[in-house]
């Protein structure tokens, strides 16, 4: 059996993304997470002939954690746009099923960034 279709992306709070799927889970992530799970080549190296070769170091620029836009790709993907100007990872479900399930936050996990975000002022 493939991956479970992707029903939903949406963003609880501006430090968030939340995937419901077709099968029933949901999953809430960081931002951040997402942006540093970015399957391109500048992102992640690209694999030629079973060497992975990378592009240099990874930089942050400013809006680099900022999330512009998601357009759907087809019916197998979505793409993120990045206010620093990034948009070639194409996030497919299998990447983003691996994402929900490996970077998902727990209560305690999104109580505390909710915490924090009130302390710096991103949410009241």
């Amino acid at each position: 059996m493939g991956t479970p279709s992707l029903k939903k992306i949406s963003k609880p709070q501006p430090y968030l993304l939340q995937f419901e799927w077709q099968d029933g889970l949901s999953a809430t992530i960081l931002v951040r997470d997402f942006r540093d799970e970015c399957p391109c080549a500048s992102c992640k190296g690209e694999n030629i002939m079973g060497t992975t070769y990378s592009f240099g170091m990874k930089v942050n620029k400013p809006g680099m954690y900022e999330l512009d836009g998601i357009h759907p790709v087809g019916n197998y993907a979505v793409q993120a746009l990045w206010k620093d100007g990034h948009n070639t990872g194409i996030y497919t479900w299998e990447i983003l099923r691996y994402i929900s399930e490996q970077r998902g936050l727990t209560n305690e996990q999104l109580q505390h960034y909710a915490e924090q975000a009130r302390k710096e002022g991103v949410i009241s």
